[in-house]
């Protein structure tokens, strides 16, 4: 094992010992630290966007996180425009911005103008200025805002920042996820070790990075692809599984950005329709594709000009984490693969949709 992989190891065990996160949302933020370590080989830095539906999600602790292990963190909750330029020129540091729900939201101030400017220019490290007047004589200066940033908040980015964001969406923690308490005592040992680990491996690793092309998942856009460059570049040069994760977690994560959300939640509810209304613990695709077909109203038979095909289909599910089963001559889903998902997604309970006693092949 490289120590480079090591490192991302040790970041993401500490990451999951006290927060509830996904194996792909894992992998994306350890990678993510160790890129504010390696800024100097990348031209462009992806945001990490940390939300949830509602309070109580963990995006606070996983901050905590973040402010522990990541390169020269700044944490600040809606800081003034003035203050946040001044601080990337001079420092250049990790940015974990709180509240980011408020700079776009109806709450929003004047003065917020300023943070929205430099959330849309700084992706890129070339041509990422944003001109402002400074100095008592009002002298217009073009302040840089390249640097590393992590922008957490209720609800969805704007478009504009989405696109140039990786998603960690946050859910509330249920009684059986078992994650330690954060007690800033008890974690400043075991954090500072990790860090120096990270920051070590990633210094060293600047060089490497420099002029590096890694190969890039053909499932993702153009935009994804620039955002998630640096990171698979730092899993290639950790070898191991770290490659293979990490194209994994990036076209699972970026799938949900490609207005996926509303689709799925109205798929997964004429799916939980179907299963009530035809008993079954598993349904063949073909089946499944036929009944959403002759739901007139959802549009399943006509999906852009030609029916939903069984790889849209599974498209769609995949960031559910609902994916076809294969059994000899048989494809297909499974009831109880669903209902997880039916539980955080629609209103209803699931609880009308319940497995049969005989299965229907």
């Amino acid at each position: 094992m490289t120590r480079l992989a090591t490192a991302l190891d040790d970041a993401e065990a500490f990451v999951r010992r006290y927060v509830v996160i996904t194996d792909d949302q894992a992998a994306a933020v350890a990678l993510w630290i160790l890129h504010t370590y390696t800024l100097d080989a990348a031209d462009i830095t992806p945001y990490l966007s940390i939300s949830s539906a509602e309070k109580q999600s963990g995006k606070t602790v996983l901050l905590d996180v973040l402010e522990k292990l990541a390169h020269k963190p700044w944490r600040a909750v809606t800081p003034s425009a003035a203050v946040t330029f001044r601080t990337i020129e001079k420092e250049c540091p990790s940015l974990l911005l709180d509240e980011v729900d408020t700079i776009w939201g109806p709450k929003a101030r004047d003065e917020d103008e300023g943070l929205r400017a430099l959330l849309n220019a700084g992706f890129r490290r070339h041509g990422s200025t944003v001109p402002r007047c400074d100095g008592p004589k009002m002298r217009v200066r073009n302040f840089r805002t390249f640097c590393p940033k992590a922008l957490a908040g209720i609800g969805e980015l704007p478009d504009t920042v989405a696109d140039r964001s990786i998603p960690i969406r946050m859910e509330r923690k249920r009684r059986d996820d078992r994650v330690e308490r954060w007690r800033e005592r008890a974690v400043r040992v075991v954090a500072d070790q990790v860090a120096e680990s990270i920051r070590e491996t990633g210094v060293a690793l600047v060089a490497d990075l420099e002029g590096y092309e890694p190969e890039l998942p053909d499932e993702l856009s153009d935009r994804a692809q620039d955002a998630w460059e640096p990171l698979l570049a730092i899993a290639d040069h950790a070898r191991g599984d770290w490659p293979a994760r990490a194209r994994a977690a990036a076209v699972a994560l970026m799938a949900s950005r490609d207005d996926l959300i509303p689709l799925g939640s109205r798929l997964l509810s004429d799916i939980r329709d179907i299963f009530t209304t035809h008993p079954t613990v598993k349904m063949g695709t073909v089946e499944l594709l036929e009944l959403l077909y002759q739901i007139e109203e959802a549009g399943w038979s006509d999906w852009y000009g030609k029916p939903l095909t069984a790889r849209k289909l599974a498209a769609l599910l995949k960031p559910y984490a609902i994916e076809p089963h294969k059994e000899r001559d048989w494809r297909g889903y499974f009831l109880g693969d669903f209902l997880d998902a039916f539980s955080r997604y629609l209103p209803e309970p699931a609880t009308s949709a319940t497995p049969a006693t005989e299965v229907d092949e």
